[in-house]
């Protein structure tokens, strides 16, 4: 376990020294970034000019939501959103070269391309969320406040499974970039507002089916000390870790199975 944590780290430190040999087009390239997840927060409050309320909550509320949401998918995006280059590998022959060594070919990948330009969007995102808590003004106790850490965390880790499950479908279909990002950067979109403004099937396919609503809108009425309109029980907005442990374990099986499937290329 040691080595195999030595060579990771060597990996990862290898990409980030590589990543800041040019320092300046490497400080332009973080800062470009990092406007992304500022345009979220811009997109809902133009919303809220022309509407006092969405699905019956305020602009404060729906911000928690967003704002929650937006660190757990940066955080996610920032750790294994490199995941998506394993269509490259299978299509150019690389995973070869990945499945000979003695390391974990997921491991191999998340730290060979580790997209170090993309901690701007982590750190505008963790900004965002500190600011709109600290607007909001809510009435802090020790669970809410281990809420407030532990949600978007969470979110992260469910985000990281859809992540790791939508790069494995390259094994079966190479050119499936656009069907994965439908289920990750449109499930980021997706959690980013109440789950009550969308139609029943939406709700139980990405909301609840794919989890999505447990990145954002769960945890927020739980922090909120909001009641769910839709009904569901409160100790529901608690169970995000649940849901993000066990999105890992499909993601995990998919992907092994993605390994054990796998044909090189003859390149």
């Amino acid at each position: 376990m040691a080595d195999t944590i030595r060579a990771y780290r060597s990996l990862v430190g290898a990409q980030v020294r590589s990543q800041a040999q040019y320092r300046l087009s490497f400080a332009l390239d973080v800062l470009v970034t990092s406007f992304v997840s500022g345009i979220e927060v811009v997109a809902i409050l133009l919303l809220f000019r022309v509407t006092p309320t969405l699905g019956g909550f305020s602009v404060r509320d729906v911000l928690v939501m967003t704002t929650m949401c937006e660190v757990g998918f940066q955080l996610a995006d920032f750790l294994v959103g490199n995941v998506e280059a394993v269509a490259r590998y299978v299509r150019t022959g690389l995973m070869d070269t990945v499945l000979i060594r003695p390391r974990s070919a997921l491991g191999q990948l998340l730290a060979v391309d580790f997209p170090v330009r993309k901690f701007g969007r982590l750190l505008q995102a963790l900004t965002m969320y500190v600011a709109v808590l600290a607007w909001a003004d809510l009435d802090w106790t020790l669970p809410r406040a281990l809420l407030a850490v532990g949600a978007p965390v969470a979110g992260a880790a469910l985000y990281s499974a859809i992540f790791v499950a939508g790069a494995t479908v390259a094994f079966w279909w190479i050119d499936s970039g656009e069907f994965a990002n439908a289920f990750t950067y449109g499930g980021r979109q997706f959690g980013s507002y109440p789950i009550n403004v969308y139609a029943p099937w939406l709700r139980v396919v990405f909301a609840y089916g794919l989890g999505m609503a447990f990145t954002g809108y769960q945890p927020a009425l739980a922090l909120l000390g909001r009641p769910d309109p839709l009904g569901a029980p409160d100790w529901l907005a608690w169970c995000t870790p649940v849901v993000g442990a066990v999105a890992w374990a499909g993601a995990l099986l998919l992907w092994n199975t993605g390994i054990r499937h796998y044909r090189s290329t003859g390149s």
